[in-house]
């Protein structure tokens, strides 16, 4: 027989940490004013950590009336409190902490090789790193992430999520503040979504404040003006994409610092815009990649992105930004295809695997919709649809206003809406397809001809979701017995154009 007694042996390490009962190890963390000595034992520190393993017992060792003496500055006393804790209980407290203080801890964990403890950190950073980069001090974050090499494989991740919503970055009133190298890195990247002039824009606004002498008229520059400028931002007016602009862009927001630019540039520029077919032969850049390639007249790069992490149920944060692994294939436009689900919709969306619909709703800025992670429209075989969801965007240039909800019931399946024995019978009076539905004749006990993707429930009758019409009408049949949560979708949708695209996966490297 044996027994274990280690939550007795933990609450005995937490007691000799708390009373520092013949310590030997003498730890100075942090610079004046945020400074704090802490008194731990050798042997414990060296068993856990490699790194005190090496320090302790190495011949640069300082000793103060027999005790080690280890001095870390570049720690904050705050995380260096909480590593020591783990060390000696194996237990960590990071509920609450900012993404800053989950860096500094990082940062001191994997110096002290803790590899365990990095990586549990790391995760957590990751997990929340989106919504923190919104409300957090974007700067010291990107700072830390880009000059510390134990967070490097955070730096792509942490880059992607700027560049994807730079707003987080150039809207912030310390991007004044970012240091040049950063702000020349980010500029480098074509995935950054901003128009080019608003870049521009940002870099003259980062370069004033570089220079705080300077007037902001600069029609009151003088040569030494204009030149301390030039020098301020020599560097990034190559990175400008100055043939993207519009000419009217040029005109009211380059031209007032033109000077700055070299008459080469400039004579590029002004061919570029006057010589139809002139090719730049300066600041040769691909365009940024601002818009993903989707044929829509609906959604844009941003809700793409969106509707590929909720694919993959990644709701809580976004893992994807640049490389989105999924091809949107456009199969049908109501505007361009017709609103009616006549046969035409069948020939173009049925059995196409995984599918998403969406919907603008008419005098409004909300789309609505749905993703299906398998549909077959042949209604012999229904197939299994749990991964599917409904979604909802109360304004569609408002990603914070997006709602979404799974499937709540694996025993769901898809089948198409009616029986094409009857679809050619459209014409037929509303008694008449009553008389059918009472006789099990059309699937569906609702509408008459009901031809889009419908959830029906195995274990208790017909349950759908958004239903389309034969006559082109779409209704929310969600109510509290559905197989999805109830979101912001009226009852009667008046559509203005509705969209249907296949999902395929392609196989794209993406930053883990």
């Amino acid at each position: 027989m044996s027994y274990k007694h280690e939550f007795g042996v933990i609450i005995a390490l937490e007691k000799l940490l708390e009373t520092e009962a013949n310590y030997d190890v003498i730890i100075h963390v942090g610079k004046e004013p945020n400074i704090k000595e802490f008194h731990t034992h050798s042997n414990i520190l060296s068993c856990s950590s490699k790194y005190f393993n090496k320090i302790l017992f190495g011949e640069n060792i300082q000793k103060q009336n027999g005790k080690y003496v280890i001095n870390k500055p570049n720690f904050t006393p705050q995380a260096y409190e909480l590593i020591i804790k783990y060390i000696y209980t194996g237990y960590i407290n990071i509920r609450n902490k900012t993404e800053i203080e989950l860096l500094e801890i990082t940062i001191a964990s994997d110096e002290l090789k803790l590899v365990e403890l990095t990586k549990i950190i790391k995760d957590s950073i990751i997990e929340d790193l989106h919504k923190s980069l919104k409300y957090c001090d974007t700067v010291e974050i990107l700072q830390m992430v880009y000059y510390h090499k134990s967070l490097t494989d955070l730096q792509e991740f942490c880059l992607e999520i700027i560049c994807f919503e730079p707003r987080i970055l150039f809207k912030f009133n310390k991007f004044i503040k970012l240091p040049a190298s950063l702000l020349e890195v980010i500029l480098k990247r074509d995935d950054l979504n901003l128009f080019e002039v608003e870049v521009w824009e940002s870099l003259i606004k980062w370069g004033l404040a570089r220079e705080q002498g300077l007037k902001r008229d600069t029609s009151k520059w003088n040569q030494e003006d204009i030149n301390a400028f030039k020098r301020i931002l020599y560097k990034f007016i190559p990175l400008i994409r100055f043939h993207e602009m519009s000419s009217e862009d040029y005109i009211n927001k380059v031209k007032p610092y033109e000077e700055i630019l070299s008459q080469e540039l400039r004579d590029d520029i002004l061919k570029s815009h006057m010589i139809s077919g002139y090719i730049p032969t300066l600041n040769i850049y691909t365009p940024r990649c601002t818009k993903y390639n989707v044929d829509s007249t609906i959604v844009n790069q941003e809700h793409i992105a969106l509707f590929a992490n909720w694919i993959e149920r990644k709701e809580k944060h976004l893992k994807y930004f640049k490389a989105v692994p999924y091809e949107f294939n456009l199969l049908y436009r109501a505007s361009r295809d017709g609103k009616r689900a006549s046969n035409e919709f069948h020939k173009k969306c049925d059995n196409k695997g995984s599918t998403i619909i969406i919907l603008k709703v008419e005098n409004s800025e909300q789309i609505v919709g749905r993703y299906d992670d398998k549909f077959r429209s042949d209604s012999s075989k229904s197939i299994y649809n749990d991964d599917s969801f409904i979604f909802s965007f109360t304004s569609k240039d408002n990603l914070q206003s997006a709602q979404i909800g799974y499937n709540k019931n694996k025993n769901i399946s898809i089948y198409d809406g009616y029986d094409d024995k009857y679809s050619k019978h459209h014409e037929c009076d509303i008694d008449k397809r009553k008389s059918l539905t009472r006789h099990g004749l059309l699937k569906l006990s609702l509408l008459p001809f009901v031809s889009s993707k419908v959830i029906s429930e195995n274990i208790s009758g017909n349950n759908s979701d958004l239903r389309l019409s034969y006559f082109g009408s779409w209704y929310n049949c969600i109510s509290d017995y559905s197989s999805y949560p109830k979101i912001d979708i009226p009852n009667v949708l008046k559509v203005e154009d509705y969209e249907v695209f296949q999902i395929i996966e392609k196989p794209l490297k993406v930053p883990k």
